[in-house]
């Protein structure tokens, strides 16, 4: 049991949804290779206005997601990922921003080489850093076989949809 708590290994789950009135919120859930929760933090919902729409044009949700969120949310956490862990590509450039290995989940086939097999599923990453690859496939190595590394993703959003009922409740 105390295996679990003195783990080195730090994973993060980084994933944001969209409320149609507030704007984007994102969440950053801190686990050991086991899944164990270390630590969460979540944002502030953030809302471009239609100025931000109008110039930022089809960049503007990478930017949201990627800088103002998921940056924000790393610079804030406490226990810092070893392996930051995305859904979705357009929070893929916050590798640009930070200083450990950024992957997102994807459902390559095995012969996909690009791809690196960890859990149940498989991971790309940023085209932009390839010497993260060794990192990656050495973290990968350290989560079980038989994890289910889009669960960790469910809770986040169940956690960011629990924190904008809150607020909607406690603003009525």
């Amino acid at each position: 049991m105390s295996h679990a708590n003195s783990d080195p290994f730090r994973l993060g789950f980084l994933a944001a949804i969209e409320d149609v009135e507030r704007g984007f919120v994102g969440g950053l859930l801190v686990t050991n290779r086991f899944g164990r929760p270390l630590e969460f933090q979540c944002t502030a919902p953030v809302k471009p206005n239609r100025a931000q729409q109008i110039l930022y044009g089809p960049t503007l949700r990478p930017f949201v997601l990627s800088e103002l969120i998921g940056r924000t949310l790393l610079d804030k956490i406490g226990v810092k990922p070893q392996l930051v862990l995305i859904e979705s590509n357009e929070i893929l450039d916050l590798r640009q921003h930070v200083p450990m290995p950024v992957a997102f989940l994807t459902k390559a086939e095995a012969s996909d080489e690009s791809a690196i097999r960890c859990g149940q599923l498989a991971l790309g990453m940023h085209s932009e850093y390839p010497s993260d690859r060794a990192e990656i496939e050495r973290y990968a190595k350290l989560i079980p076989a038989e994890a289910t590394l889009s669960e960790p993703f469910e809770r986040v959003r169940e956690a960011l949809e629990e924190t904008l009922r809150l607020g909607t409740a406690r603003s009525a």
